[in-house]
C-alpha cells in the first residue's frame, strides 16, 4: 500500500515545473543577459551608451530580415535569398530614384514590390512547382544577386537624399535603423500572434497534411508567407543602404545566414511550428552583442567567425535535443 501511495504521488511523466517552462522559452534571453554581465566585466566600454546604441544598429538589418525569416521558419521552410534580395530592393531603390529620375517615394515603394515580388516566386516554385525550399530560395539567392550586379553594372549607385535619413539618430540616443527594428518586431509579433495568417504558419508548421485537412489553403499561405519573408528583406536592404549612403550589389552577402542563425537561436524549431518575434529579436541581439564583444576584446576576425560558428552549431543542437525530448 505504502509503494502504490508513493507512485500516486509522483508527477506525471513529462511535465515540467514553472520554472523549467519559463527557462525553456526564455533560454535566448537567460543567455543574453549572461553574456552581457560577462562583456561588461572584460571591457569597461561595454556598457557605454554609445556602445550599446552600436549594438542596437548592428542587430537592426539582421533582425528585420530575421523577422522575415521567422515567417518561413515556423512553416517549416528556409528562405537563403533574403540577403540577395535586400541588396536587389535597395539597388532598384538607388537606380530608380537617380538614373530614371522617378520620384524617392515611388522608387521606394518600386522597391518594396520588388522584395514582394521575389518572396512570391520563391512560394510559386515551392507551392506550386513542388521544388524543396532550400532549393528554391537558393536558386533566387543567385538570380537576385546577379540582378543587382547587372542593373548597377557592378558599382555602388548614390541613395537619395530622404532615404539616407533612415540611417540618422533622432536627437542624440535613438538610432532611426533601431526604430525600424522594433516596428518591424512588432508587426511581426502581431501577424503571429493575432491573424488568422499566423495561426495558419504555425498549423502548416506543425503538420501540413493535417492544416491541408483542416480546410487551410496552404498553397495560398506559403505565398503569404514567402512575400513576407521577400518584403522585410527589402525593408532590411533599404536600411542597410542608407546607413552605408549607396546601394552596393555585394551588400548583404552572408546575412541570410546571420538571420536564419537568429531565428533558431531565439528559440524558432527548424522542423516547424515554432518561434516568436520576441525570440527572433533576442536572437539577433545576441549576434550582434558577441560579435561587438569580440571587436572590444581585440578578437581577430577569423576567430570571431568561429566563435559564431560554434555558437550556430550549439543552437541547433539544441532544437534538436528539445525536440526529441518532446518525442
Amino acid at each position: 500500500m505504502l509503494v502504490s501511495t508513493n507512485v500516486l504521488q509522483r508527477k506525471p511523466p513529462g511535465r515540467k515545473s514553472p520554472a523549467a517552462t519559463w527557462l525553456g522559452e526564455n533560454g535566448a534571453l537567460v543567455a543574453l543577459v549572461v553574456l552581457a554581465v560577462a562583456l561588461s566585466l572584460l571591457s569597461g566600454d561595454f556598457l557605454t551608451v554609445t556602445n550599446l546604441l552600436n549594438v542596437g544598429v548592428q542587430a537592426a538589418v539582421t533582425a528585420i530580415l530575421a523577422f522575415g525569416a521567422t515567417f518561413v521558419i515556423i512553416t517549416g521552410g528556409i528562405d537563403l535569398s533574403v540577403g540577395s534580395v535586400a541588396a536587389l530592393s535597395a539597388i532598384v531603390l538607388a537606380w530608380t530614384a537617380t538614373d530614371a529620375g522617378l520620384p524617392w517615394p515611388l522608387a521606394t515603394v518600386i522597391a518594396l514590390g520588388v522584395g514582394l515580388a521575389c518572396g512570391l516566386v520563391n512560394a510559386a516554385l515551392i507551392a506550386y512547382g513542388k521544388l524543396p525550399p532550400f532549393i528554391a530560395t537558393l536558386a533566387m539567392l543567385g538570380v537576385a544577386r546577379g540582378l543587382a550586379l547587372v542593373i548597377s553594372q557592378g558599382s555602388p549607385i548614390a541613395m537619395p537624399e530622404a532615404v539616407s535619413h533612415l540611417g540618422d539618430t533622432i536627437g542624440d540616443y535613438l538610432p532611426v535603423p533601431v526604430v525600424v527594428m522594433l516596428i518591424m518586431g512588432l508587426i511581426t509579433a502581431v501577424i503571429l500572434s493575432r491573424t488568422y495568417t499566423g495561426r495558419a504558419m504555425y498549423a502548416i508548421g506543425g503538420n501540413e497534411e493535417a492544416a491541408r485537412l483542416s480546410g487551410i489553403n496552404v498553397n495560398r499561405q506559403k505565398l503569404i508567407t514567402y512575400a513576407l519573408a521577400g518584403l522585410f528583406a527589402a525593408v532590411a536592404g533599404i536600411v542597410l543602404a542608407s546607413r552605408l549612403a549607396s546601394a552596393q550589389p555585394q551588400a548583404a552577402a552572408g546575412y541570410e545566414l546571420d538571420a536564419i542563425a537568429a531565428v533558431v537561436i531565439g528559440g524558432a524549431s527548424l522542423s516547424g511550428g515554432k518561434g516568436r518575434a520576441f525570440g527572433t529579436f533576442v536572437g539577433a541581439l545576441i549576434l550582434a552583442v558577441l560579435r561587438n564583444g569580440l571587436n572590444l576584446l581585440s578578437v581577430s576576425a577569423f576567430w570571431q567567425q568561429v566563435v559564431i560558428g560554434v555558437v550556430i552549431a550549439l543552437a541547433v543542437l539544441l532544437d534538436t535535443l528539445r525536440r526529441r525530448g518532446t518525442n
